[in-house]
């Protein structure tokens, strides 16, 4: 596996632009703190701009994935260090459940490709498939930089969308120097708005670390199957094992030590 820029993945790499026509701007007038009772069964306080909208509006929402890990590294059983990181990514605006894995079941539409190769085409090419009309695509290239590459200690990526109420946002990455982690929502999707008012603030902590069951897991940060370790794409032990969350791993539960994700609604109209 390896996330350098390379003509097998430059192609892949691509964002799906929104285009957007008449948008009037909004400035959020106070700030409040609320919390959301989410689809899964979560409860999740948010805080930011209160944005509230009514039923056919659309809004126009920015994402921001920010890797906020230790500079320094994380520690290897050797006593070396090793940086975190994320791969490249996809998301995908949806009503109804879309389903890109199921725990339990072994990894399908792209999901190993994403999981063990930050490469989201299997993924992009599944919603195409079966659900082009949703909006979705990927992000790849982190701010300020001009060519596709994983976020490091201080990077981080952004993408926008739009979305009226009773849509979800579904977005998948992987744990970069691993071999088949990654880390997602759950699969009902994050709900963006409430009571008609649209999501805002910091949602890090509605993403769950998950094994694709689909490559053996060797130590994060130091495995030969792992990047930019690896000869190549897809190499690596089979595992045959399937999609769960990965709840034996030191990382679990330490989003927040690791990145955060934030969203804020930015126009409506």
């Amino acid at each position: 596996m390896s996330f350098k820029s390379t003509k097998l993945f430059v192609g892949f790499f691509v964002f799906l632009a929104l285009i957007s026509t008449s948008l009037l701007s909004i400035k959020a007038s106070a700030q409040t703190r609320y919390t959301l009772k989410m689809k899964d069964g979560s409860v999740v306080t948010t805080e930011g701009a209160t944005v509230s909208v009514r039923k056919g509006q659309e809004v126009t929402f920015k994402v921001r994935i920010e890797n906020v890990s230790d500079k320094d590294g994380q520690n290897a059983k050797d006593g070396g260090k090793w940086p975190f990181a994320l791969s490249p990514g996809m998301w995908v605006v949806h009503r109804n459940e879309v389903r890109l894995f199921k725990e339990g079941n072994k990894a399908y539409n792209g999901l190993e490709m994403q999981a063990e190769d930050g490469n989201p085409t299997g993924l992009i090419e599944y919603l195409e498939g079966h659900h082009d009309k949703m909006a979705h695509g990927v992000f790849n290239t982190p701010v300020g930089a001009n060519a596709p590459a994983p976020i490091l200690p201080g990077g981080a990526y952004e993408f926008t969308f739009k979305a009226e109420p009773g849509m979800h946002l579904s977005v998948i990455t992987m744990f970069g120097q691993s071999n088949d982690w990654f880390y997602a929502n759950a699969p009902a999707g994050i709900d963006l708005f409430n009571n008609g008012k649209a999501l805002s603030g910091d949602i890090t902590r509605m993403f769950n670390l998950y094994d694709a069951g689909t490559e053996v897991n060797e130590e994060p940060g130091v495995g030969a199957n792992q990047a930019p370790r690896q000869k190549g794409a897809n190499t690596g032990t089979d595992e045959n094992g399937k999609v769960h969350k990965e709840k034996k791993s030191v990382f679990y539960g330490k989003n927040g030590e690791l990145f955060k994700v934030t969203i804020t609604p930015e126009e409506v109209m």
